[in-house]
């Protein structure tokens, strides 16, 4: 990658006071991410995926090392960043269009433009007839949809997704998958997906970044090669899942 990454994790550790005990969460991780690419994030639970992520939305600071955004320093939250987590997160007392046009309301938009935008996206995710639902009226893969297409609509330019379609049953993830790869495409966003499944990851991203537990390392990083879209019934789809297994095998 000649020209400037998007993301840029530069030696990073964390250590988290646990009493009066230092608990090293992440050790010297680096990472550099191009713009358009979608990254997926496997290891065993406790191995830092969550807190690289959450670094990199700006919720948590280095211990050690720097984490950019187009060569400037990560500071803080910013709108340029969107996380979706596992549980929505959606505000119950807002319909699905008012839950997706949030940000740019809170940032003093005009309505009109609130609205236009809210829509775009709205319609982008499928739930045009749902744009006046409230969330305890959407399935759980619904209520996802309208989560992404939030952050979205708040001019994210990097995606950063926490297990997001952990809680589904395996269709409604399937579709969502699907669904997700469909949005990214179309609207060349940039994408950090932290997940345990490694058919998840096999089946959405360029490139697989493979962590060790117990201080969290980057064990691996490596490009998938398969055409998309991707069939997971296929010999090659399931060599790549035996050969990520077995990496992950010794740190189950």
């Amino acid at each position: 990658m000649t020209q400037l990454p998007i993301l840029e994790v530069q030696g990073v550790t964390k250590r988290f006071a646990f009493g009066a005990e230092q608990i090293t969460a992440l050790s010297d991780a680096s990472l550099r991410i191009g713009k358009g690419e979608f990254i997926c994030l496997i290891g065993p639970s406790g191995c830092g995926k969550s807190t690289l992520l959450r670094m990199v939305a700006g919720f948590e600071t280095a211990t050690a090392g720097s984490l950019l955004m187009w060569g400037k320093p990560i500071a803080g939250p910013g709108p340029d960043r969107g996380m979706v987590f596992q549980d929505y997160g959606l505000f119950p007392w807002l319909t699905v269009a008012q839950n997706v046009g949030f940000g740019p309301a809170a940032r003093g938009r005009p309505k009109a433009e609130v609205a236009a935008t809210a829509k775009r996206f709205v319609d982008m995710v499928g739930l045009t007839r749902f744009a006046d639902a409230y969330p305890h009226q959407l399935s759980g893969g619904m209520q996802q949809r309208v989560a992404i297409a939030r952050v979205l609509a708040n001019d994210a330019e990097v995606v950063l997704m926490d297990e997001p379609f952990g809680a589904l049953d395996a269709m409604t993830r399937e579709r969502l998958q699907e669904e997700l790869l469909e949005v990214w495409a179309r609207a060349k966003l940039t994408v950090l997906f932290v997940t345990h499944a490694i058919e998840e990851a096999i089946f959405l991203s360029d490139r697989i970044v493979v962590m060790s537990p117990g201080p969290g390392r980057i064990v691996a990083d490596e490009q998938v090669m398969l055409p998309r879209p991707r069939d997971p019934t296929s010999p090659e789809f399931n060599a790549l899942r035996r050969r990520f297994a077995a990496m992950l095998g010794g740190h189950h």
